[in-house]
């Protein structure tokens, strides 16, 4: 007998969480409660609820919450104050989402007094160590069940067999004009992988992306973009203050527009293989790009430089599913305490693919003093004579170098 009588799933309702559900009911005959996460995905969620309560759900153990503003608020925000790249291209859309899901199951488990928590990702990929240090971290000795680390059903094949023997619904949608790829999405990004994209020598299909038409087939006129930020986090587009997640999504809408934001890469997983996937991230390659424009006349420099060092180890953190540690907490403190001067205005020209800063300000802490930095007379602003010590001094220690270098020789 399972010493589990309660589990909270985090369930979206397609073949693989519904398999799950019923597996879990199955194999642990314990009571299940379903959680499905709005994170602006832009799928109808009720079919969950209905597909939940034909499963003998409760009523009062399916949730179905709206999540988009306080993802982008307490997560993307937080994620893009340090610019964070993994591997120098990838804007983490799906790593970010992890650590919320994993604190609203949680939440779930404590009122729902739920013993264990469960998750559909597989044994080969990251979303498992994310969920589950997530867990672990939020309710130390919560029980984590993850079916792909426990049954048998291993193959496309052996799911759809279970499916077909316990009366679930299958949604063939790459045979109804859908998808064939595994996806994820949500405010942030649209993620493809499988399929035609595990030969990493094949181009990807032009009929695989959603959000963003092709650069050639993007309007030929540029549209310009005013974003306004206030300690890091942009508050307004072109004037109209929005709320965090409203501001994503409107920036989804004109970078998709215009063909920006999408990336294929060969990423290096946490468990140790390489995989490929396609992103489409047209908002966040925006919003990137705005905010190194604003930082780049408001942060000293030396902060600047410390931040894109430290930038790579806190995209790891989030990629490997670290949000909730201690080191990415310290992190994020020292990154939010750099934001309190990062106010002021970016203008972007977008066009074909392409986002160019064309202007940026800031009335109260722009660091350019252009009495300084001008080519003409600067009026004794700037001793030109300081240069020389300067210099000579920071080469000291190679014409130290050189001179023993000539004395060997």
């Amino acid at each position: 007998m399972s010493d589990v009588s309660k589990v909270v799933l985090a369930y979206s309702g397609g073949l693989d969480t519904s398999v799950i559900l019923k597996w879990l009911q199955d194999t642990y005959q314990c009571e299940v409660v379903t959680f499905t996460a709005d994170l602006g995905q832009g799928e109808e969620l009720e079919p969950a609820r209905k597909k939940a309560l034909q499963f003998g759900i409760k009523p009062e153990h399916i949730f179905i919450d709206d999540l988009r503003e306080e993802f982008v608020r307490d997560f993307v925000f937080p994620m893009f104050r340090a610019n964070t790249l993994y591997e120098g291209e990838y804007l983490l859309g799906t790593s970010i989402a992890r650590p919320l899901i994993a604190k609203r199951q949680i939440e779930i488990a404590r009122a729902t007094g739920a013993q264990a928590v469960s998750h559909g990702a597989t044994g080969k990929g990251n979303d498992q160590v994310r969920f589950e240090l997530g867990y672990y971290a939020l309710m130390p000795n919560v029980k984590v069940i993850a079916p792909w680390r426990e049954w048998d059903l291993l193959s496309r094949e052996k799911l759809l067999a279970y499916a077909e023997k316990n009366g679930i619904p299958i949604e063939m949608k790459h045979k109804q004009g859908g998808s064939p790829y595994s996806m994820d999405a949500n405010l942030l990004h649209i993620s493809y992988e499988g399929r035609h994209l595990e030969d990493p020598s094949a181009e990807a299909e032009e009929s695989m992306w959603r959000w963003t038409v092709s650069p050639e087939a993007a309007p030929d006129a540029p549209e310009y973009l005013d974003l306004a930020f206030e300690k890091g986090d942009l508050v307004s587009i072109n004037g109209t203050r929005m709320a965090p997640h409203e501001l994503l999504a409107e920036l989804n809408r004109v970078g998709g527009k215009h063909g920006i934001g999408r990336l294929d890469l060969v990423e290096n997983r946490y468990v140790g293989m390489k995989s490929r996937g396609c992103y489409e991230t047209p908002g966040g390659t925006i919003l990137l790009r705005g905010h190194r424009a604003i930082e780049s006349v408001t942060l000293d420099r030396e902060v600047a430089h410390l931040k894109d060092e430290l930038m790579a180890r806190y995209a790891s953190l989030i990629y490997n599913g670290y949000w909730w540690a201690p080191e990415r907490q310290a992190l994020q403190a020292l990154i939010d305490h750099t934001q309190q001067t990062v106010n002021g205005w970016v203008r972007l020209k977008l066009y074909k693919g392409s986002v160019v800063v064309v202007s940026r300000d800031s009335a109260t802490d722009s660091l350019f003093d252009p009495t300084i930095a001008t080519f003409e007379d600067d009026q004794g602003a700037y001793d030109q004579a300081d240069a020389h010590g300067f210099i000579r001094l920071n080469a000291l220690r190679m014409r130290i170098a050189a001179n023993a270098r000539s004395r060997k020789g």
